[in-house]
């Protein structure tokens, strides 16, 4: 299967690379200086950025499955994937490729805290989303905006803090709201969760919240 990569480069999209590749998946990624990926070798890497409408198009040609772990490297206001997601979505109208599974938060919805104590829901709400993580929350929300709008075969998986733990294999996953007590699951988890939505039609056209 050929399998395009955005964001492979991060924390979790080496994690996605590795495990595409030892899949046996032809990969293509995109990168800002493809000799400095560790699997640059293994890989057919598109030299560019994700808001550059050519370099999306050259990284999206010839995809079965597009896997995005694009996402704001810092607090700040970053537009990444404001201008990178809706780029992604028109190569693959444009060219006919379908699947996507996406890498969000659970910022992404206003749901998520549903199933959360009464005190932590009105803390996370109302105090971390809109301060502390205001601008990647409504980062997370356009790219959620993007996806669902789409018309494409989309997953959206939607994790809280990240850590880099092992795996524990042993997740949980809910489609309405973040499992209770939620707090944080390891990139592992989630890399492994996200490459068995390659052919797993279950979440098609979703978002899922996943957990330890």
């Amino acid at each position: 299967m050929n399998i395009s990569i955005f964001g492979a480069t991060g924390a979790t999209g080496k994690l996605l690379t590795d495990r595409c590749l030892a899949a046996g998946h032809r990969v293509k990624v995109l990168a800002r200086d493809p000799r400095s990926f560790r699997f640059a070798g293994y890989v057919e890497t598109i030299q560019g950025d994700a808001k550059d409408p050519r370099a999306v198009r050259e990284t999206v040609q010839g995809s079965d499955v597009v896997l995005t772990a694009l996402g704001a490297r810092s607090l700040r206001k970053e537009d990444v994937l404001e201008e990178a997601v809706p780029l992604i979505v028109r190569s693959m109208q444009e060219q006919g490729v379908r699947r996507i599974i996406a890498l969000g938060s659970a910022g992404a919805l206003p749901n998520a805290m549903d199933k959360q104590p009464a005190y932590r829901k009105w803390i996370v709400e109302n105090i971390v989303y809109r301060t502390l993580l205001r601008w990647p929350v409504a980062s997370q929300r356009a790219q959620y905006a993007a996806l669902s709008t789409s018309g494409l075969d989309w997953t959206m998986v939607m994790p809280p803090m990240l850590v880099n733990d092992p795996a524990k294999g042993n997740i949980r996953v809910d489609p309405d709201a973040l499992p209770p007590g939620a707090s944080r699951i390891s990139r592992v988890d989630v890399a492994n969760f996200m490459m068995q939505q390659i052919g797993n039609p279950e979440w098609v056209g979703k978002g899922v919240y996943l957990s330890w």
